[in-house]
C-alpha cells in the first residue's frame, strides 16, 4: 500500500514538471502576441524545452548517478517552480526563452528516476499499472495544468499562468518532500555498462517507433490552442474548456493504454495509431464545426493520452538493466520527438496555414506504422 502511495507522490511531481513543459500550448497565441512574434516561433518555448531534454537527459542521469534520489527529487522541483515565477516578469522573448531551458536540464532526471522506481518496486506482471501511476501525473497535467493555465491567461494575463505552474511545482515540491521516504539509487550501473545496452537493435526499433508516435501527437496537439481559435473559432475560455475535456477523457484512455499494454502490447500500439489515424483525419474535414469538434476533441484526448505510457512500454521491455538510463533515454527520444513534432508543425503552418496542421502528424503515424510492423517481424 506504501508502494503505491509513493507512485502517487511520484506522480504528482511529474504533474508539476509536466504542466510546466507543456503548460504554454494552451497560451502560445497570447505569448506570440505579447511579444510580437509569429505563432511558429512562439513554439520555440516548447520545442527547445524538449530539446534541451533530449540531448542533455542521459548525460543529467550519469552525472547525478551517486546523488542520493530523494534530495534530488526535491531540488528539481524548487528549480520548475524558480524558473516559472522568473518567467512571468520577463519582457525579452529570448530571455523568456533561455530561462525555460534551465529548468530542462531537471526534467530527465526527474522523469527517470520516477520511472525508474515504478519498475523496480512492482512485480513484472504489474509493471505496467505501476508505470501508468507515474504517467497518471502527465494525464493530470492535460486535465488540469494546461487547461488552468489558458484559464488563467484569458482571465488575468499570461503572467498568471506562469505563476499558477509555479505554484503547482510547489505543491508537488511539498508532496515528494513531506510523504516520500528515503529512496535507494536504483542506478547501480556504470557509464561503459550504460552505453553497452544501446547495441540492442529491439531497443532502437522501439525507439524508432516511439519517436515517430510521439512526434505524430504533438506535430498537431503542440498548436491545438491555434487551431481551436483560427479554424474552429473558439474563444479563449472555451479553449481552456477544450483542454479540460481533452484531459479529462485522457485519464480513462491512460489506465486503458496501461491495461492493455501488458496483455497485448502489439495489437495495443496497432490500434492506437489506426485510431490516432482516423482522428487526425476527423479534425481535418470537420474542425470547422464547432459541435462535432467538441466530441472530436474528447476522442482525440482518450487515444492521445496513451501515447507516451505504449510508447515508454515498447521501449524498457526490449531490453534490461540499467532502468534509469534506459529511462532516460526514453525520455530524450520522447522529448527529441516533441522538439520535431512542434517545429514540423511550426513549419507546416508557416508554409501552408493551421488548417492544414495535421498532415505532418498522418506522415509521422504511417511510418510509425511501417516500424511497428518492422519490430513485429524482427521479434517473430
Amino acid at each position: 500500500m506504501k508502494s503505491k502511495r509513493n507512485l502517487y507522490v511520484l506522480a504528482l511531481g511529474v504533474f508539476g514538471i509536466t504542466t510546466t513543459e507543456f503548460g504554454v500550448i494552451g497560451i502560445l497565441p497570447e505569448i506570440a502576441s505579447a511579444f510580437h512574434v509569429p505563432i511558429d516561433k512562439a513554439g520555440w518555448l516548447l520545442s527547445v524545452f524538449a530539446l534541451i531534454v533530449a540531448v542533455f537527459g542521459p548525460f543529467m542521469i550519469i552525472l547525478f548517478s551517486s546523488f542520493r534520489r530523494k534530495p534530488l527529487l526535491v531540488s528539481s522541483l524548487f528549480i520548475f517552480a524558480a524558473a516559472n515565477v522568473l518567467s512571468a516578469y520577463i519582457t525579452n522573448f529570448y530571455i523568456l526563452l533561455a530561462v525555460r531551458m534551465i529548468p530542462a536540464f531537471f526534467h530527465p532526471v526527474y522523469w527517470s528516476i520516477s520511472l525508474s522506481v515504478a519498475e523496480k518496486t512492482s512485480a513484472p506482471e504489474n509493471k505496467s499499472k505501476a508505470v501508468g501511476i507515474i504517467f497518471s501525473g502527465l494525464t493530470l497535467a492535460t486535465v488540469l495544468g494546461v487547461p488552468l493555465a489558458t484559464l488563467m491567461s484569458d482571465l488575468i494575463s499570461w503572467q498568471a499562468a506562469f505563476f499558477l505552474t509555479a505554484f503547482i511545482n510547489i505543491l508537488a515540491l511539498a508532496g515528494v518532500q513531506l510523504f516520500l521516504p528515503s529512496i535507494q539509487n536504483t542506478s547501480g550501473s556504470s557509464t561503459g555498462l550504460s552505453f553497452k545496452t544501446l547495441n540492442n537493435i529491439p531497443l532502437w526499433t522501439s525507439l524508432f517507433l516511439a519517436f515517430f508516435t510521439i512526434m505524430a501527437m504533438y506535430s498537431t496537439y503542440g498548436y491545438m490552442a491555434d487551431f481551436l481559435k483560427n479554424i474552429t473559432l473558439m474563444n479563449g475560455r472555451q479553449i481552456s474548456i477544450m483542454f479540460f475535456l481533452f484531459g479529462t477523457v485522457g485519464i480513462a484512455g491512460n489506465k486503458m493504454a496501461g491495461k492493455y499494454m501488458s496483455r497485448f502490447p502489439f495489437e495495443t500500439t496497432l490500434i492506437f495509431l489506426i485510431l490516432l489515424l482516423g482522428i487526425h483525419l476527423l479534425i481535418f474535414y470537420y474542425g470547422v464545426f464547432f459541435i462535432p469538434m467538441i466530441g472530436i476533441i474528447a476522442f482525440w484526448g482518450l487515444i492521445h493520452s496513451g501515447g507516451f505510457l505504449i510508447s515508454n512500454i515498447n521501449v524498457t521491455s526490449s531490453t534490461s538493466g540499467s532502468p534509469e538510463f534506459i529511462n532516460s533515454i526514453f525520455t530524450s527520444c520522447g522529448n527529441f520527438a516533441v522538439t520535431a513534432g512542434t517545429l514540423l508543425g511550426g513549419f507546416w503552418i508557416s508554409h501552408y496555414g493551421i488548417g492544414s496542421i495535421v498532415w505532418p502528424s498522418i506522415i509521422c503515424i504511417t511510418l510509425a506504422f511501417c516500424i511497428l510492423l518492422l519490430k513485429k517481424k524482427l521479434t517473430e
